[in-house]
């Protein structure tokens, strides 16, 4: 049985349950032992991005929460904000081009789900709700965002939603990520590689099975 090592975000409203070395593999609910609940459940959703990172997936799962993080206001907006002491040590070369290609097949993953859903997704009880376009727009806004967060900044000739800046920026992103770090922020005031990958990757998977979750 694999160990899998688990962090978690909380405040009193909501909590984030976060696999350390499986970016983009996190769920969030409104206690820590929902989302580790939901976390469990959503194993068999990630192990396809494990496979298409070439990353053999553990037979039989047990979860050890190593770190619990007090979460904050954009916890409690749903979004991850802070990286746990783990992100903080040293990093090979070997080991962050594992979690790299974890980003590349996340990616992976979004494009195909979004290449076989409806334009329109299913909108929530009172008619919210993004369509497919504009949560693949969204998704791609944010990883520029993210970008300037481990020192890429985009061409400000050059649109932040077109393909071609898309894929140049995304091969940026895995040129920087998947290289060794000493686990202080790759930037003044910016990310530790170990947390921008996770960032990265739960931000595009999150969208990804929310768009495969309203095509039903």
């Amino acid at each position: 049985m694999a160990r899998i090592k688990v962090y978690t975000e909380a405040t009193d409203r909501r909590a984030f349950a976060c696999a350390l070395d499986w970016p983009g593999w996190a769920r969030a609910a409104k206690t820590e032992e929902l989302a580790l609940a939901a976390l469990t459940g959503y194993a068999q959703r990630y192990e396809p991005v494990a496979a298409a990172a070439g990353i053999r997936w553990p037979a039989a799962l047990d979860f050890e929460v190593v770190e619990r993080l007090e979460g904050s206001g954009s916890t409690e907006f749903g979004v991850l904000d802070k990286p746990p002491k783990a992100d903080s040590d040293p990093i090979t070369a070997l080991k962050a081009g594992r979690q790299a290609a974890l980003l590349q097949a996340s990616w992976e993953l979004l494009d195909d789900i979004a290449a076989h859903a409806p334009a329109a997704l299913r909108k929530g009880p009172r008619g919210g709700g993004r369509d497919r376009d504009k949560v693949v727009e969204h998704v791609i806004a944010s990883e520029a965002g993210y970008a300037r967060q481990i020192g890429i900044r985009q061409d400000p000739k050059s649109s932040d939603l077109s393909p071609a800046a898309v894929r140049s920026r995304r091969a940026q992103i895995l040129t920087v990520l998947s290289s060794a770090s000493d686990g202080s922020p790759l930037i003044s005031k910016g990310w530790p590689l170990r947390y921008a990958v996770r960032r990265f990757a739960w931000h595009v998977l999150d969208h990804a099975w929310e768009i495969e979750d309203k095509s039903e």
